[in-house]
């Protein structure tokens, strides 16, 4: 797999394109911003896109996405649990951006644990919520690679103080479910530098959580 990060829109998100060179066909995870750039380094590929992969719903990670799915005429794939986040220019934030904002609907919602066949790779939904109520990642545990999204960060995590965000799921997500994939796993983050799963053991805030007994039904944790 040939991954390429490209830095795309205002907020400077990191859109990917992950590559099957044997194949020629890709997947686009997060078009935030400039789609002719993303398309050109598609050309640059000689790829067909299969499919185009949102972790979540916000303007800075789907702001190319109708002339993206237009233009490929791909898929767009993302958690059932943010379609009404997605559709919402309120919610969505794009309302902040450009004037009314708008909606936008996945094409396939996915479930979590659910198994997608992309670009000839086996990719795993995780559904992490807490940076908004239907944020996911994508995990391909052959290739060690996690599409992280606005969960995971280096040494960090994504901020819970938008619509549908909310602390305790973010510390569910990050310390029991993310930092409980292997260490060697390479971590594609929404924005800033790579990590790795070993390396947020170690060094994420909300690493101290892990394995902590508490009631998240009733929200008792210590967050």
């Amino acid at each position: 797999m040939k991954i390429k990060r490209l830095v795309v829109g205002m907020i400077g998100t990191n859109c990917y394109i992950a590559l099957n060179e044997e194949k020629k066909e890709c997947f686009i995870v997060d078009p935030g911003g400039e789609p002719v750039r993303i398309l050109g380094a598609v050309k640059m590929m000689g790829a067909k896109v299969c499919a185009i992969l949102l972790t979540h719903g916000h303007y800075d990670h789907i702001a190319a996405l109708r002339e993206l799915r237009e233009k490929t005429g791909a898929p767009v794939y993302a958690c059932a649990e943010e379609e009404e986040l997605l559709a919402d220019p309120e919610m969505n934030l794009s309302v902040s951006y450009e004037r009314n904002g708008f909606g936008v609907s996945a094409d396939r919602l996915v479930k979590d644990g659910e198994i997608l066949d992309l670009a000839g790779y086996r990719v795993k939904v995780l559904w992490t919520p807490g940076h908004t109520i239907g944020s996911c990642c994508f995990y391909l545990e052959e290739q060690g690679v996690l599409f992280a999204g606005d969960t995971l960060f280096a040494q960090s995590y994504g901020r819970v103080d938008l619509p549908t965000g909310n602390s305790r799921q973010m510390v569910h997500s990050v310390a029991d479910i993310l930092l409980g994939l292997p260490d060697e796993v390479q971590v594609f983050p929404g924005h800033m530098g790579f990590t790795t799963i070993g390396d947020e053991k170690m060094y994420n805030p909300l690493k101290m959580y892990r394995n902590v007994n508490w009631d998240k039904e009733n929200n008792n944790n210590p967050v």
